[in-house]
């Protein structure tokens, strides 16, 4: 197939890029320019904002994809309260942009037609669920960065009802991990965070009350994966949901301790006081396992901390 990745440079795009390029699928990225960034060698790329309607019909009408990847977002939550104009903007303007465009050319794309994967996020369920997280909980966003990418969700599912696609929605758990070199390096997350404390970018990292709050952490690569078979599970007029998640449950102070015993020393802690932060957060990743054949084969935390650390010594960030 013919893929176009939108948000093909961040984290996540980097990862989806080269797995699907290792696959022998013809890739282009789309983003809006990252100085320095590139994606993987193979991979074409084409400069657009997902906001820019036009831009985005006209990539699509002459690209001759067969499907989409669509991974651009706004993704911070904290920030996504002081300007939740431009979390909808993007998260759900820019997928609207994209399912019109998808619509313009739906009758030019070979059987079965065209197809979506959709990446969203488990924070659409919200923290006051008992147990694992399954897609049948009901959805509670705590953020407008939630409730955009729950809208996105509601919208390309309502599109695709009406035939015009296939499509699939993937709810990530925390990526975390690294590929090609490319680590997560955004400082609003505890991984990064933990690396710039040994690196001495940081005198310490900082963890709520006993560090005992759990969240499921999933290597970016295996989440690529997953990507590429829900690409391949896409069926026109059936749209498809799935957790994504490693199905363990992680500890903050265990990613502190896991991440010292990588590094080869330990890392300062300053603890501040408990934070009313959910206690527990993984998945229940029963359905894509058992539907699609997916595997969280890298998402042990001692391999993702041992990859991300390689990846953050040689500082090649997609960030």
């Amino acid at each position: 197939m013919h893929i176009l990745v939108t948000g093909g440079l961040g984290f996540l795009g980097h990862a989806v890029t080269a797995d699907l390029l290792a696959t022998g699928h013809q890739v282009t990225v789309l983003s809006r320019g990252r100085p320095g960034a590139r994606p993987p060698e193979g991979a074409g790329l084409v400069e657009g904002d997902i906001r820019d309607r036009a831009r985005i019909g006209e990539i699509i009408s002459a690209g001759g994809y067969d499907a989409v990847c669509h991974l651009a977002a706004l993704i911070r939550v904290r920030d996504s309260f002081a300007d939740p104009l431009s979390y909808y903007d993007v998260n759900v303007g820019g997928t609207l942009n994209v399912l019109m465009a998808l619509d313009a050319v739906r009758d030019r794309v070979p059987a079965p037609g065209p197809r979506l994967v959709f990446a969203s996020t488990n924070a659409v369920c919200g923290s006051q669920h008992a147990g694992a997280l399954h897609e049948e909980v009901p959805a509670r966003p705590e953020s407008p960065y939630a409730a955009s990418k729950l809208s996105a969700e509601q919208l390309v599912a309502a599109h695709t009802a009406t035939g015009s696609i296939g499509a699939v929605t993937l709810r990530c758990f925390n990526l975390a991990g690294a590929t090609d070199g490319y680590v997560d390096a955004d400082t609003s997350r505890i991984i990064p965070n933990v690396f710039r404390a040994l690196t001495g970018e940081l005198p310490h990292v900082t963890l709520n009350g006993d560090g005992s709050a759990v969240r499921d952490f999933v290597h970016v690569r295996d989440v690529a994966v997953a990507v590429r078979l829900a690409l391949a599970a896409a069926r026109p007029g059936r749209h498809r949901l799935y957790h994504v998640g490693s199905g363990i449950g992680s500890s903050m102070a265990e990613v502190v301790r896991v991440a010292g015993e990588v590094a080869g020393r330990p890392v300062a802690v300053e603890h501040l006081p408990p934070s009313p932060e959910p206690q527990r957060l993984v998945a229940d990743n029963s359905r894509i396992t058992h539907e699609l054949g997916w595997r969280p084969e890298r998402s042990g935390l001692r391999r993702i901390l041992s990859d991300a650390w390689t990846a953050w010594l040689s500082r090649s960030p997609a960030a």
